[in-house]
């Protein structure tokens, strides 16, 4: 076998290992319920709401940042789409013996996770576009990446990689469109 493979190997041993660590497939009560609160505000729909917020604080150029931020989450959705579907990896319930997720995921595959690239994305943007004051907000696109592990739905490596992915499109959009 080659070096490769058992790299692989050794890698999806980790994750399944960290995975039974971050997870609470049986969580009930607070956990759960403050889980399911931050990974729904990672749905997308508070994207929306980005440039009413720049808009009341009156934060500048909201029309540039508006098309940086399409042109991004285009490139973001495009990519995780490609990969998600392209590499087919099962969600951990379907591989995690005896594992049982809080919710059921809206679809069949985990890698990578695309709450976590889609909350680091919009706050890689604002913290580019409008400097450190964004920062605070790293805060909460990790807490999205941790609900969707609290979940069950994801495995560390598929957020890390949503992580990167996010924060990477963010940056190269933002360098070639600014």
């Amino acid at each position: 076998m080659s070096s490769a493979f058992y790299l692989l190997k050794m890698i999806h041993h980790w994750d399944i290992m960290a995975f039974r660590v971050f997870s609470s497939g049986s969580a009930s009560g607070t956990l759960a319920r403050l889980a399911k609160v931050v990974s729904f505000s990672g749905d997308g729909y508070l994207y929306l709401l980005t440039p009413v917020f720049l808009l009341v604080f009156d934060f500048s150029q909201i029309s540039e940042f508006v098309q940086i931020a399409i042109s991004a989450f285009a490139a973001e959705r495009l990519i995780y789409a490609v990969m998600k579907n392209g590499l087919k990896r099962r969600r951990p319930a379907n591989i995690v013996s005896n594992y049982q997720s809080v919710i059921e995921a809206g679809d069949e595959f985990s890698f990578p996770s695309g709450h976590t690239s889609a909350a680091f994305l919009i706050v890689s943007l604002l913290v580019l576009f409008y400097g450190p004051v964004f920062a605070i907000f790293y805060f909460w696109a990790g807490s999205v990446a941790l609900s969707r592990l609290v979940l069950g739905v994801h495995f560390p490596t598929d957020v890390l990689v949503g992580s990167l992915l996010g924060s990477s499109i963010a940056y190269l959009s933002f360098v070639q469109l600014s």
